[in-house]
């Protein structure tokens, strides 16, 4: 088994094969060492036995307990005795009753469910420093007054909502809008396209939010008939002129497009609907996404391609992780002005895995239809 055809997930020891097999799918391995052997098993397939990334997390944590338990029955009496004796005995005791305080009744709890939970703290702690970053981003807007809009643009379920919340969490809710706007009025509909947009543009010192913005007409609206195919292409060669002229006139533009794979939008779908908690967030829509997967690659493609100028970049934020895509769009928004009082001591640096250039994206989609 050669570990170069696998990539590493966010769990330590969990890998999952870069190449997808038509029947079986994806293969999830676990690799670790343990008292200076190393093992190696296959846990399943994402096709084949239905394997999730948490499901397989549990496989390969029984496997790694299997182990355990197995090596400390070889271990002659004595080896055992001096390696529990006494001291480390005891630091284990009192390790074991912090966690039981921590956790509480734990054995009652879906070991999955735990494990989430107890990530999702350390992935909150992680946003911390640049979520007081951006506090400090929105400071500088305000007494400098300068305007600035964010665009989060993606397919259905990529995760855009989820990374709006979390940057906008402990900002300042004087001083930005979250701006998601529904069907055009019959009004709207014969107004100049981008007016109804700019009656939602910044005064001075403030940030708007577009969760989807005037890029709908890029790839939703044509597919799904809501425009012509000439108000499409009008819209196509006019943007980045009326972008670059934002720009021009003082507007900090920043656009996030958030890229997740049809194999993680399905995952992400069936959650949806299979969780009360969520499936308020199933729509028509979301039934038609999967279908019309190619349709939207192309006018992806297009959009990217076409839109994405030096004055107004696109940032591809793949969005698989949502931890991960999260904190790169932080990383984009802080990058983009030089703000007072940076804790330089934090890491800037885009993540290239996830932090994905437009040229990059576009060469990945013309050898595979996955994003």
């Amino acid at each position: 088994m050669n570990l170069s055809d696998f990539e590493k997930t966010n769990y330590s020891g969990l890998y999952i094969s870069k190449a997808t097999h038509p029947s079986f799918g994806k293969k999830y391995i676990a690799r670790f060492q343990y008292d200076k052997k190393r093992y190696v098993k296959v846990l399943g397939y994402t096709k084949k036995d239905n394997l999730t990334k948490k499901a397989a997390l549990n496989l390969m944590q029984k496997f790694k307990d299997s182990i355990v338990v197995r090596e400390e029955k070889k271990l002659p009496k004595a080896e055992k005795s001096e390696k529990y004796s006494d001291d480390r005995f005891e630091k284990l005791l009192e390790e074991n009753k912090a966690l039981k305080a921590i956790l509480g009744d734990f054995k009652n709890v879906d070991p999955e469910v735990l494990h989430d939970g107890i990530q999702k703290v350390y992935d909150l702690e992680e946003l911390k420093k640049y979520q007081i970053e951006l506090i400090k981003l929105q400071n500088y807007l305000e007494n400098e007054n300068k305007r600035m809009i964010i665009l989060f643009e993606g397919r259905d379920a990529s995760g855009k909502g989820g990374a709006i919340r979390r940057i906008t969490r402990y900002m300042n809710n004087k001083h930005y809008r979250v701006v998601a706007l529904g069907k055009p009025t019959e009004t709207q509909r014969n107004q100049w396209f981008f007016q109804r947009y700019i009656q939602h543009f910044p005064t001075g010192g403030e940030v708007v939010l577009f969760d989807r913005s005037w890029y709908n007409r890029a790839m939703v609206e044509p597919i799904f008939g809501f425009c012509t195919k000439e108000e499409h292409e009008i819209f196509m060669e006019d943007v980045v002129n009326f972008e670059q002229d934002l720009v021009r006139q003082g507007m900090i533009l920043i656009k996030l497009y958030f890229s997740v794979s049809k194999d993680e939008q399905k995952r992400r779908f069936d959650r949806r609907i299979n969780d009360p908690l969520r499936h308020w967030k199933f729509s028509e829509v979301d039934m038609q996404a999967q279908d019309l997967w190619s349709e939207f690659s192309e006018k992806k493609y297009e959009m990217l391609r076409r839109t994405s100028s030096r004055s107004a970049p696109w940032h591809v934020v793949r969005s698989n992780d949502k931890h991960q895509a999260r904190l790169e769009a932080m990383k984009i928004i802080l990058n983009s002005v030089d703000y007072d009082s940076r804790n330089y001591a934090l890491n800037f640096e885009a993540n290239e895995e996830v932090n994905i250039s437009v040229q990059k994206e576009l060469m990945q989609m013309r050898k595979s239809a996955n994003y």
